[in-house]
């Protein structure tokens, strides 16, 4: 099943966030795409998990674009929660966009779910489980960070 794999980070489950050690997701590839639905997609990534026999076996892949616009879609999402809190409902609901993201000829629509109808309690708690998780974010994000900059010299 290696076949195609470019790149690989091995034992992830080591680092898996609050999962570390106890993770099922034990290696991340970079590769053509396994999956048959993203096969018309040129890069792909991979998450593995171990097999009950004991074998790596990919348990969910995204075209690499896909992998982009979720950074997209976090970062800007965590820029609004910075500044949501000037909001006594951290959120606008006559204007509940928080961004639209030029991409691709199109737009990516960032916006407070207002179909939700726990919204209001539930951005609380969502906004709180973001700071929560600082730890986690704040030393991948300075990484991230280091890295995206690194690239702007190539």
């Amino acid at each position: 099943m290696n076949e195609k794999i470019v790149i690989t980070a091995d034992e992830y489950d080591r680092i898996d966030g609050r999962n570390a050690y106890y993770s099922d997701i034990k290696r991340l590839t970079l590769g053509e795409p396994v999956m048959k639905e993203n096969k018309n997609m040129q890069i792909a990534a991979q998450l593995w998990k171990e097999s009950k026999d004991g074998t790596l076996e990919v348990h969910t892949e995204l075209p690499i674009h896909q992998v982009f616009d979720l950074m997209i879609f976090l970062g800007r999402t965590l820029l609004y929660f910075k500044e949501a809190y000037r909001m006594p409902l951290l959120y606008d609901p006559e204007n509940p966009t928080v961004e639209r993201v030029g991409i691709q000829g199109g737009v990516l629509p960032v916006a407070v779910c207002t179909e939700n109808p726990n919204i209001k309690s539930d951005i609380k708690e969502f906004s709180q489980a973001l700071n929560d998780l600082g730890e986690l974010t704040g030393e991948r994000l300075r990484t991230l960070t280091r890295i995206i900059e690194e690239l702007e010299i190539y």
